[in-house]
């Protein structure tokens, strides 16, 4: 027997066990997938997705999808075969762990932060539809998120306004912060909320932080609104983020305009608005658009920060529309619900 055939038997079962080693490895990357669309005006076992009382409101034909991405859990990082048949397949996205998941971001940290980006994104989807039928809103600093086992959990509730503490007008998040901080170790701070168009005092003790030793009581402020009338978004907890912004927006307005704004059609989209009615960028652009081809929508409103992006898997179905504006896409939306084959802003100007 040559050395070239003994060394190749003795190097085969290494070579296999390092292949096999490979194959079973977990490997530093996530994957994007499409995820489900929810139509913003559908009403699942009789509840409407959006609420609305004190005032007329109109259910018509047509849907206006939100679009979502399904990204792998936090500690999952792919194998080689997952990973060469994410790499292969043209709905999904590879994208390094780190990048999709930091270091520096825990998984609790992570579902408070798209807890408070979805609750913030409904009430400034909301406060944009109201302005934009010539209602006064009113802005407001509120409860977007209560932490589990605190001493706020079971006072406080999300959307709660908060006026005062203890005593004094809340006249910006720091100076609420600072006044809870600074409460003496063991003595409560006092509250003062409005729910359902009630007030009431609500008094808690705030814990030190093992972490920072900085005292909290366990829920988060963010941007709130008083409406003139009641407006609400029930939508499944498990989605997060403030990407449905421009959707919600766009529903509520529907809601409470008489006629469909989609022409009885399928508009699907996607983008965060901020109080002006701008449309911000989002991620996973293209397993959006995926997604809303699936579930049959014809037109798509593409954020313009991501219109290179999107025009990257664009095969003609949905159509794609850049939505600068809320004021824009509305306007779009109603163009193409009467005719088509309007022109619309394109990702392609």
């Amino acid at each position: 027997m040559s050395q070239r055939l003994i060394a190749a038997l003795v190097a085969a079962p290494l070579v296999l066990a390092l292949f096999v080693a490979a194959w079973f490895t977990s490997l530093p990357y996530a994957t994007y997938q499409p995820g489900p669309t929810v139509d913003v005006l559908d009403q699942p076992d009789g509840s409407e997705t959006i609420r609305v009382r004190g005032v007329k409101s109109y259910r018509d034909a047509g849907e206006l999808r939100l679009t979502t991405v399904s990204v792998s859990p936090v500690g999952k990082r792919l194998s080689l075969p997952e990973l060469m048949w994410a790499w292969f397949d043209e709905e999904e996205a590879v994208l390094p762990y780190d990048y999709v998941h930091p270091d520096d971001v825990t998984a609790e940290e992570d579902e408070r932060q798209g807890a408070v980006s979805m609750v913030t994104s409904q009430d400034v989807a909301i406060a944009n539809a109201l302005e934009a039928l010539d209602y006064e809103v009113e802005s407001a600093l509120q409860v977007a998120y209560v932490v589990p086992d605190s001493p706020a959990d079971g006072e406080l509730e999300v959307r709660d306004v908060v006026l005062r503490v203890d005593g004094r007008a809340v006249e910006s998040p720091q100076m609420l912060v600072d006044a809870i901080r600074d409460t003496p170790s063991g003595e409560s701070v006092t509250l003062q909320v409005e729910r359902d168009n009630e007030r009431r005092d609500v008094e808690l003790t705030p814990e030190e932080d093992p972490e920072d030793g900085v005292q909290r009581v366990g829920f988060t402020p963010g941007q709130g609104f008083r409406y003139p009338f009641d407006v609400s978004v029930n939508i499944d907890p498990n989605i997060g983020g403030p990407s449905a912004g421009l959707m919600f927006a766009l529903g509520i307005y529907d809601t409470l305009t008489e006629g469909s704004l989609t022409g009885g059609g399928t508009v699907a989209g996607t983008g965060t608005l901020d109080l002006e009615g701008a449309v911000g960028p989002i991620g996973g652009i293209q397993q959006k658009i995926a997604g809303a081809e699936r579930d049959g929508a014809e037109l798509f409103l593409v954020p313009p920060d991501d219109c290179d992006e999107a025009l990257g898997v664009d095969d003609g179905s949905p159509r794609l529309v850049r939505a600068e504006t809320f004021e824009s896409a509305l306007g779009a939306v109603q163009a193409w619900a009467d005719d088509p084959d309007a022109d619309l802003p394109s990702c392609e100007d």
